[in-house]
């Protein structure tokens, strides 16, 4: 998930909830356009880049906790007022746009520019911000990104947003941990070329592309200047042989890091016979197909940030890859 985040309130489910007398039956049509709120965070680090497919892939948090799908960011009145205003503009001007929903838009608009706020603040841009949610554009329809459904709120300059997920060093810690790539797990295995029934396969991850890696997410804007950054290092190796008629080594099939801060250990010849600290022994042939053998590295993850100097843990993280492993029967010669 990139930086371009976006809250898109036009008929989707975010224009519920902006503001009294909005309607919270307003249905989602499973479009992203019109006008939006792009999130002003920013990632730099081990993201892939952007404009093009990023290498390895993002981690998947171990247990139930996920990164946030939707948060809050600071606006200034002159940007939200624009917003609002195109806002309205674009639902009251759509082609076959529902009554309803161009009730709720005047409703709204007129709670923040003629109600409570007197045209959206603009006479007291200097005393503070508005806060607005912003969703991950690539996650906008999953039910987290529904979480932040409170409306627009008016923060004075020192005070603390109370909406849950406004944006702090440790928010964006979390965002950036959705953002890591981290490298392809492809395996060495050894001995080369096909693996055979009842011989040990090693397997082993160089030191060179087992290492950590971060991202920092940063908020410069509006007055708020804060970052964080993720690391991730990488703690052991698990290895799936991909059938039951298997033994691991080790028994567990987790292996750990080596002293070289490497996993397992290289094959060399006259090893063959050996029980390898990280490997598979298969003992059966894979017969026309081959084995689908996944080997998943495990991250440890933690985070820094404004104000907070020692890391702090977030949950582990997981990325996986399948490799396919032809496993063949000892050919003997009888003489």
């Amino acid at each position: 998930m990139g930086a371009g985040a976006a809250w898109a309130l036009v008929a989707t489910p975010a224009f519920a909830g902006l503001g009294p007398g909005a309607d919270s039956e307003f249905e989602a049509t499973g479009t992203n356009e019109g006008p939006t709120l792009t999130s002003q965070i920013r990632y730099t680090g081990s993201t892939g880049g952007s404009g093009g497919p990023k290498p390895g892939g993002g981690m998947a948090p171990v247990g139930d906790w996920t990164p946030p799908a939707c948060w809050y960011e600071p606006r200034t009145a002159k940007e939200f007022a624009k917003y609002m205003e195109d806002t309205y503009d674009s639902v009251v001007n759509m082609p076959g746009q529902h009554s309803y929903a161009k009730t709720s838009a005047g409703q709204t608009r007129q709670y923040y520019k003629d109600g409570e706020y007197k045209n959206y603040n603009l006479k007291k841009s200097d005393e503070g911000l508005w806060w607005v949610a912003v969703r991950d554009e690539d996650r906008w329809m999953e039910e987290a990104a529904q979480a932040c459904d409170q409306p627009p709120a008016w923060v004075e300059n020192g005070e603390t947003p109370d909406l849950p997920n406004a944006v702090t060093p440790e928010v964006l810690a979390q965002l950036a941990y959705n953002q890591i790539r981290v490298p392809d797990t492809e395996v060495s295995l050894a001995p080369g070329g096909a693996s055979k029934v009842n011989l040990p396969t090693w397997a082993w991850l160089d030191r060179a592309t087992f290492k950590p890696v971060e991202v920092t997410a940063s908020l410069v804007a509006n007055g708020v200047n804060i970052s964080a950054t993720t690391v991730a290092r990488p703690d052991s190796l698990t290895l799936d042989p991909g059938t039951a008629d298997a033994t691991l080594h080790p028994a567990s099939g987790e292996c750990g890091l080596n002293g070289s801060g490497s996993v397992g250990e290289p094959y060399a010849k006259g090893k063959a016979g050996q029980e390898p600290p990280c490997g598979v022994t298969y003992l059966r042939a894979s017969g026309k197909s081959a084995y689908d053998l996944n080997a998943t590295v495990n991250w440890k993850i933690g985070w820094t940030g404004t104000g907070q100097p020692e890391e702090q843990a977030l949950p582990d993280g997981a990325f996986g890859d399948d490799q396919d492993v032809v496993v063949e029967e000892i050919q003997s010669v009888n003489r």
